[in-house]
């Protein structure tokens, strides 16, 4: 069974910032466009930002310039670092993994982990 492992997620403050990590088996990161999608209660799934294998990176609206996706070639590990956080922010971030990039596809993806909680307080 394949894993994608999230950690960091947390509460904190407006205006704050958390960092999400994402292990993920080199089969996946290597062969995969990687990428983040969050679900907020009571809403539908949407696909926060995503980076393909040669580096680029693509962002939803809300969230360029705030939030920073990355990732660690030597560690097989995906990063989302989030500043500025709002209270709208709040919302389970998963990892994800397709073979094709897309914002909508993340929100469909062939491997995801088990979701990370980040609740902002105003």
């Amino acid at each position: 069974q394949v894993e994608l492992v999230e950690s960091g997620g947390g509460s904190v403050e407006a205006g704050g910032s958390l960092r999400l990590s994402c292990a993920a088996p080199q089969l996946i990161y290597s062969n995969y466009c990687m990428g983040w999608f969050r679900q907020a209660p009571g809403k539908e799934r949407e696909g926060v930002a995503y980076i393909r294998h040669d580096g680029t990176t693509t962002y939803a609206e809300p969230w360029k310039g705030r939030f920073t996706i990355s990732r660690d070639n030597g560690k097989n590990t995906l990063y989302l670092q989030m500043n500025s956080l709002k209270p709208e922010d709040t919302a389970m971030y998963y990892c994800a993994a397709r073979f094709s990039c897309g914002l909508a596809r993340l929100t469909e993806p062939y491997y995801r982990g088990q979701g990370t909680q980040v609740t902002v307080s105003s």
